[in-house]
């Protein structure tokens, strides 16, 4: 054994421990980036600390400019007080403030800021510009800062902040955010990702400011993507942010400390009183907006605003979901957005690096005496719910009965027996239905016998597939529009913004527009007016005669959609007046190719002696000597050089057929009388409904069967040969004709259409009713 013990070679000793390492003091601009990367996580909590430095300088405006998802560039610009010239030097150094000054006015705080270190957090990570305007400088002043100091904005320049021109307010620019952190830019997820969280938060103090307008868009966009009044109200902020859909299902209530508040609930517990937990200076209130059972999302929304400070809090959130825990269905989450009004003594605001979250006294109180309130009233509405059932093969949503309807109401149908099926209806914990007292108990049901010639069969709320899908013409599948109104290109599926934007009336002070819009008022038929406002659509019975058969209730009518059309245009363009939408044409045309195309179609100019080269040139010459006018007026633009590049739209998802614009520019001339201001403006706009108005196409030549001459003296037969043999073009061509009147014309029509008596002397004809149709069957 010793001789083994010595035959084993001697273990290495243990590394000899190493000393302490010394203790260093940071570099300041190590420090002040480490703090920024607690502060600054993306680019929506930069954008939360700029939109509460808005607010806190009583701003009532505040845009927002996004690009890449605030990456590249962040810009928000308000209309507050601004800030003095005299403190842009400190403006981005850490710890510089002017909401307070010890530390005991944490316990006083009324602000959203007051440590100082946002502007100077955004310094050091990104290159942040400044530009503000106080309401007494003269001008505006412009600073660069780079890592909490003024910096030159370029290269041998000083870095003193430089007078500019600007508005009252303040506009702050972050370019290049997280550029000397690459490690925090690659963790970031992509530019939508980001743009959406931005999106989120201005949506969440917009609601909870809705006297202050915000907007947010992306750099290059013609239109933004939130965008809300000043002067509103949080609800009608949800109704505009959310949709009306979660906006009709809110429900409000109002709680607070004292004893006979608004909404308050009850203590559960029974021997809590208010006088022994809450003392007066630890007052507070809560508004609390929520949706009843009736709602159902699949992630909870929750808008939480503590002393005006947008916060979270895990406790809150648990106790409202556990409200509705026995309303709601397993998987569905409601929407709340709740505003929590404390004493700041009760407050403690300084828990949170980003104060997200803050600590408040009484804290199981207040937040069970909210969930009771909420509970309280989700159970006094859940007496009675309102299911959407279908009862067509359609998709029709039945009606619910009214309150006033007293158990009686008017379903439409679309079954062949003469009684309804009984169909219960809701009841309250009285027994009555709706809480109406005079209604039946709740063990009748509702009948109402309804007689089979009564009957409406169709349903208003029926939507086709083919109404999604819209049918182009081919020659307008490429081109461009433009316009106020944002209007994308003619052979773009029209998106929903487009087709429900409403066409306002223009601002006009001219005597003759006045007369023309009076006139039309005048003339209107109000029986006539409330069969196209509240018709239904059957279809096109004949397009190349224009007719087309609409119904209103039990009755059927027989219209000429080209008559009728010529009239909307023509009230469309009045309304317009000055104000239209452009159509671009690329390329821009020839003015006088345009005319001498329609004159030489005209058989009746040399019966009349008259040269067509003459009346070419003097069309033209009317038209170039009034093209100023013309696109004042109009938005019809031709150049100097005589091109036409713009046309008026008068409606919004409709191109017309650019077939016919030689002969459209050829009428313009004569028939136009172009010496009197108020006959001038009736005979365009007139003129300009008829080019709108939409009319069959005719095969080209060249897709015409060999045979086609051949039968014309059969008229019948040649238009039915045309028709089968008519090409790929022109059958599409047909097609795109028929999806605008049915999908967009008659619904325009419904919408701004004032029909005048003149229309039924022969454009609107009565071919069936209801009632007396089963007159005749009985006699038979």
């Amino acid at each position: 054994m010793a001789s083994m013990a010595a035959a084993t070679p001697d273990r290495p000793g243990s590394p000899t421990p190493p000393g302490p390492r010394p203790i260093r003091r940071l570099q300041e601009a190590v420090i002040n980036r480490i703090a920024a990367g607690e502060i600054i996580h993306r680019p929506a909590s930069a954008l939360k600390e700029l939109i509460e430095n808005s607010l806190d300088a009583g701003s009532t405006s505040i845009k927002i400019t996004v690009k890449d998802g605030g990456l590249k560039l962040l810009q928000i610009q308000d209309n507050g007080c601004g800030i003095r010239k005299e403190d842009l030097p400190i403006l981005a150094e850490r710890f510089t403030t002017s909401k307070l000054s010890t530390f005991s006015d944490l316990s006083r705080l009324t602000t959203y800021g007051f440590r100082g270190e946002a502007l100077a957090s955004i310094s050091y990570v990104s290159n942040l510009t400044v530009v503000t305007k106080t309401k007494a400088d003269t001008c505006a002043w412009k600073a660069c800062y780079a890592d909490g100091s003024l910096t030159p904005a370029k290269a041998g320049a000083t870095a003193d902040p430089k007078p500019c021109a600007g508005n009252d307010g303040t506009t702050i620019t972050v370019e290049n955010l997280f550029y000397n952190t690459p490690t925090r830019l690659s963790a970031l997820r992509g530019s939508s990702e980001e743009y959406n969280r931005i999106l989120d938060v201005v949506t969440k103090y917009a609601i909870h400011n809705p006297h202050v307008s915000f907007t947010c868009k992306k750099t290059g966009s013609p239109s933004p993507d939130v965008s809300t009044p000043s002067s509103s109200t949080t609800l009608q902020a949800i109704r505009l942010l959310y949709g009306q859909t979660l906006a009709k299902e809110l429900l409000q209530v109002s709680v607070s400390s004292s004893a006979k508040g608004k909404g308050r609930a009850p203590s559960t517990t029974g021997d809590i009183s208010d006088e022994e937990d809450l003392d007066s200076n630890e007052s507070w209130s809560a508004e609390v907006q929520f949706t009843n059972a009736n709602y159902q999302a699949k992630k909870m929304t929750l808008l939480l605003f503590i002393n005006h400070r947008l916060v979270e809090s895990s406790r809150i959130k648990k106790a409202l979901e556990a409200v509705y825990n026995g309303v709601l269905a397993k998987g569905a989450s409601p929407f709340i957005y709740l505003s929590l009004q404390i004493d700041p003594r009760s407050v403690d605001v300084n828990v949170h690096p980003t104060k997200k979250e803050v600590h408040f006294l009484n804290e199981d109180v207040i937040i069970e005496r909210i969930a009771d309130a909420i509970h309280e009233a989700l159970i006094g509405q859940s007496q009675s719910r309102v299911f959407e059932y279908q009862t067509l093969l359609t998709g029709g949503i039945a009606e619910v009965p009214s309150q006033k309807s007293k158990g009686k109401r008017k379903m439409q149908v679309d079954n062949e027996g003469e009684e309804e099926e009984p169909r219960p209806i809701p009841q309250d914990d009285e027994g009555a239905p709706g809480g109406s007292e005079s209604m039946p108990a709740a063990s009748q049901q509702l009948k109402r016998k309804v007689y089979s010639h009564h009957k409406v069969r169709t349903s208003l709320k029926d939507r086709t597939l083919d109404s999604m899908f819209p049918v182009m013409h081919p020659s307008q599948r490429t081109g461009s529009s433009d316009g106020d109104s944002g209007l994308g290109t003619p052979g773009t599926p029209p998106t929903p913004r487009d087709r429900d934007k409403e066409i306002k009336e223009s601002q006009c002070f001219l005597k003759s527009v006045k007369e023309l819009r009076a006139a039309v008022v005048r003339a209107k038929h109000h029986q006539l007016g409330e069969i196209i406002a509240q018709h239904t659509f059957v279809g096109v019975v004949d397009d190349t005669r224009c007719l087309s058969l609409v119904q209103h209730g039990t009755r059927l009518y027989l219209l000429n959609h080209g008559a009728l059309a010529a009239e909307l245009f023509y009230q469309l363009g009045l309304r317009q007046f000055g104000n239209f939408s452009r159509i671009r044409l690329n390329p821009a045309p020839q003015l006088r190719m345009l005319i001498a195309l329609a004159v030489d179609a005209e058989e009746g100019i040399r019966r009349n002696g008259l040269s067509k080269e003459a009346v070419t040139d003097r069309i033209v010459d009317i038209l170039m000597e009034r093209r100023e006018m013309l696109q004042e007026y109009f938005s019809m633009g031709i150049s100097e050089n005589g091109r036409v590049e713009t046309l008026p739209m008068l409606l919004h998802d409709y191109t017309p057929n650019l077939d016919k614009l030689p002969l459209f520019l050829m009428r313009l001339g004569p028939q136009v009388n172009w010496s009197e201001e108020k006959a001038c403006f009736d005979a365009f706009l007139r003129e300009l409904a008829y080019f709108y108005v939409p009319e069959p196409l005719l095969p080209d030549e060249d897709s015409r069967g060999p045979d086609t001459a051949s039968q014309g003296a059969d008229g019948a037969q040649e238009d039915r040969h045309e028709t089968i043999t008519a090409g790929p073009e022109t059958t599409n061509a047909r097609k795109a004709v028929l999806w605008q009147i049915h999908h967009v014309l008659f619904p325009a029509m419904a919408r701004y259409l004032t029909p005048p008596k003149s229309l039924l002397d022969r454009d609107v004809v009565q071919v069936a009713d209801l009632p007396d149709l089963y007159r005749v069957f009985e006699r038979c």
